[in-house]
């Protein structure tokens, strides 16, 4: 399968299997004219690849797991810590909807008196400003009151 068709069945575009390819991720099997030609497993390994990016691992991690040869040789730990690292993420974004949920409907005369709107300010804040979560749960400070 040429690399337009691959492009085409897998909706990624040629410049990005070319990347892929330089990278290590896929490999051609040779070449059609000045076309690269894949073989027809390309498109599951292109599935790994984009199941992996959707998970938010690099492509690097991404490389070591699905191996050179071909046969996956997936890290079961760093399956866990990523599968830990998205439930934080999906914590702090419940309290962040949270809290501008409750923002919204806020008797409070202006957003700056509300204590709630105000721990979610001092949240932000201390994330932008030391680049990492606080120790705190961001669900408990928004709903400690």
């Amino acid at each position: 399968m040429d690399i337009a068709e691959v492009a085409k069945r897998s909706g990624v575009p040629a410049s990005t299997l070319r990347f892929y390819e330089e990278k290590g991720l896929i490999s051609s099997v040779g070449r059609q004219g000045l076309r690269r030609v894949f073989n027809a497993d390309i498109l599951e390994r292109l599935a790994l690849i984009a199941l992996g990016r959707a998970a938010g691992f690099s492509l690097d991690e991404i490389a070591r797991m699905i191996g050179s040869k071909g046969t996956p040789d997936i890290d079961r730990e760093l399956l866990v810590s990523k599968a830990d690292e998205l439930d934080r993420t999906i914590q702090k974004l419940m309290s962040m909807r949270d809290g501008l949920r409750h923002a919204a409907v806020c008797s409070a005369p202006s957003h700056m008196e509300c204590p709630t709107f105000r721990r979610l300010l001092g949240i932000a804040a201390y994330g932008a400003i030391s680049g990492k979560p606080g120790t705190l749960s961001a669900k408990r400070q928004l709903t400690t009151r």
